[in-house]
């Protein structure tokens, strides 16, 4: 009875809006008010660095060499991104904080008792600290972050902003229903889950079977929620939406990732080596734009705490 008990709290845990796993929890509920308010955390502990490579084509150095300098441009001493690996919204911020090459420090949040953001009035993720400023809500994280690093940003090109909230208000929706549509893919998700985030042992082994268990019978009410008959389809023709979108440009934004190209890239990169992410760049055409988005973010700015 404990362990369903615990059970049924991560799966509450997990279906709130930001603390939604792509790849692992399954949030993928409405966008939560924007605030900023001003508050200092304590000595985060920070998970190792991930692996990755930086490409960058010689017909693109004059426009690197403008991204490097607005990125310059902004040097917090401390950014802190309070996140579940897994969550969707979480890897928005940090394929945006990647991308630009700004250095960050994670703090892994429990999802069943959240101690890591007990400080904060907001319980959700993620959240991010800017020199002890606290930013919450990915868009708004992402927002303010890009006006420091460029003033003159338009938050309201139509283009873009158009399929930045087309990422919160559906894509998000379609990957609950695959990520845990029968139980080997439940089982999954949560190996992924278990393996990455903050979990003690006794934790790991609820949340893997009875999380399984309990974000699979969510998943079909999410599924009915937001009206998908077939899940796999639903995915797919997202996937094509998006590529249908680029209308044969290399990313949204032209020869560089926008905003939005980010977008879509954070959300989907947890599930890329998931079954769903397998089966959706088999069955559609998204697999080379996410090929060129992986070499455009390159590898990951996250730092280790001795760095």
């Amino acid at each position: 009875m404990r362990g369903l008990n615990r059970a049924m709290l991560l799966s509450r845990a997990l279906r709130s809006n930001s603390t939604a796993v792509s790849g692992a929890i399954a949030t993928l509920h409405g966008v939560v008010p924007h605030g900023t308010n001003t508050l200092r955390s304590s000595d985060p502990s920070v998970s190792s660095s991930v692996t990755g490579f930086r490409y960058v084509s010689a017909s693109a150095s004059a426009t690197s060499m403008a991204h490097d300098t607005q990125t310059k441009a902004f040097k917090p001493k401390e950014l802190v991104l309070f996140q579940y690996q897994a969550c969707p919204f979480c890897n928005k911020v940090a394929a945006f904080l990647d991308y630009y090459d700004i250095p960050f420090k994670v703090v892994e949040v429990n999802p069943i008792n959240k101690k890591e953001i007990k400080w904060s009035d907001y319980k959700k993720v993620p959240i991010v600290t800017v020199d002890g400023e606290q930013i919450v809500d990915s868009s708004d994280i992402i927002d303010k972050l890009i006006k420091r690093i460029h003033p003159d940003y338009d938050l309201n090109a139509e283009e873009e902003k158009k399929w930045r909230e087309w990422v919160d208000n559906h894509l998000v929706h379609v990957l609950s229903p695959n990520i845990y549509r029968n139980v080997p893919e439940a089982l999954e998700s949560f190996d992924y889950i278990t393996t990455q985030g903050n979990f003690s042992l006794t934790e790991r082994l609820v949340a893997k079977y009875g999380g399984a268990a309990a974000m699979y019978f969510v998943s079909k009410k999410l599924k009915k929620k937001h009206n998908i008959t077939d899940e796999r389809a639903a995915l797919y023709g997202a996937a094509e939406q998006w590529v249908d979108a680029l209308r044969g440009r290399k990313f949204l934004g032209g020869l560089d990732p926008n905003l939005a190209d980010l977008a879509v890239f954070g959300v989907l990169r947890p599930i890329r080596h998931l079954k769903s992410g397998r089966d959706m760049v088999e069955h559609t055409g998204i697999g080379k734009w996410f090929s060129e988005m992986d070499r455009a973010v390159g590898k990951s700015s996250r730092v280790s705490e001795q760095s």
